[in-house]
């Protein structure tokens, strides 16, 4: 009878664990399945900057791009960048960042240095859903990326 109930269980645990993986995460009542989707070979449109409690929309050039082999590159709101990344799996770690230099307006200028500065002060938790990301540093400063759908 031991043998019985050790092989129910395990053909229990192997119908019902594939499955399980296979519907993916819930999300509270809606009803929405949460899909991991890859951050890397992406153009991401950086949509906004939440710096101690405080959130800055980007400017509409604000990019971002972070390649498979670990070259990522975009536009800060104003200059142009480029830097290693390193992706291991929910994590991304920039380094430091090659920008242009061009002058643009105060509040541009103020958003790309708060921007650079979330980008290359540590580890970046990333959550990717669908067509969003989220990076949020060690301080909880997070910036918020959407794909970026040509126009």
């Amino acid at each position: 009878m031991n043998r019985y109930k050790q092989r129910l269980t395990l053909t229990a645990a192997a119908v019902l664990v594939p499955l399980t993986v296979a519907c993916g995460n819930v999300e509270g009542d809606s009803g929405a399945v949460s899909v991991q989707q890859p951050v890397t070979g992406v153009d991401w449109r950086v949509d906004s900057l939440t710096v101690g409690g405080t959130t800055r929309h980007a400017p509409a050039a604000a990019r971002l791009r972070i390649d498979e082999d670990g070259k990522a590159a975009g536009n800060l709101g104003c200059n142009h960048f480029s830097a290693r990344a390193t992706v291991r799996g929910d994590r991304i770690t920039f380094g430091d960042l090659r920008t242009t230099r061009m002058a643009c307006d105060r509040e541009r200028m103020d958003f790309e240095r708060a921007l650079a500065r979330t980008l290359t002060t540590g580890t970046l938790v990333a959550e990717a859903d669908a067509a969003k990301l989220t990076l949020t540093d060690g301080d909880g400063d997070r910036v918020r990326l959407s794909r970026n759908v040509p126009e």
